[in-house]
């Protein structure tokens, strides 16, 4: 076996027993564009990593026609599928408050805790574990003009609100790798 041969073999085991693994990065989109050709991603409000977690989650004008996901719209597809939202350059997951008081939808520190637990339905929704019957939904329109972009980004609020089939075209998400 040659130098090279070991070194790869060496690498490959410590990049695998350390548990390091390269995320699946994807954007959380509605599968309605709305009134932009773009479409509407879940976004921190703010810009890449000016971005302010603290003011919680919005849907933006998706930034992936540029050629790459944006930091600030970039989620874990792995740990998606475990049931938690995570933005991956923040260490940040999606969490919800009770509905009834709150609304929003806020970027908190992971912690497993049943506000940041979600399940992707088959019907597109993303549905709160913790509030059963509430998904999150963006905003009614119109869509508000953003900081910048040729044309201007719009944004929306992003919510927690009742499951209703008459709201699918807010309340209907998939995941991309990039723009389609």
């Amino acid at each position: 076996m040659n130098t090279f041969t070991r070194l790869v073999i060496l690498l490959s085991y410590l990049f695998l027993s350390t548990g390091l693994h390269a995320e699946t990065r994807v954007e959380i989109t509605l599968v309605d564009k709305l009134d932009d050709a773009r479409g509407y991603c879940i976004d921190i409000p703010g810009f890449q990593f000016e971005a302010r977690p603290e003011d919680g989650l919005q849907i933006h004008t998706c930034y992936s026609y540029r050629g790459k996901l944006a930091v600030d719209q970039a989620f874990d597809a792995d740990k998606i599928s475990e049931g938690t939202f995570t933005v991956i350059e923040f260490g940040l997951c999606m969490t919800a408050k009770d509905p009834s008081t709150d609304k929003r939808l806020w970027l908190k520190s992971c912690d497993e805790s049943s506000g940041q637990q979600f399940r992707h339905q088959s019907n597109g929704n993303i549905e709160s574990l913790a509030y059963p019957g509430n998904c999150v939904t963006a905003g009614e329109g119109p869509s508000s003009k953003g900081g910048g972009g040729d044309p201007v980004h719009l944004y929306r609020e992003l919510t927690l609100d009742n499951c209703d089939s008459s709201a699918s075209e807010r309340q209907n998400w998939r995941f991309r790798k990039s723009a389609d």
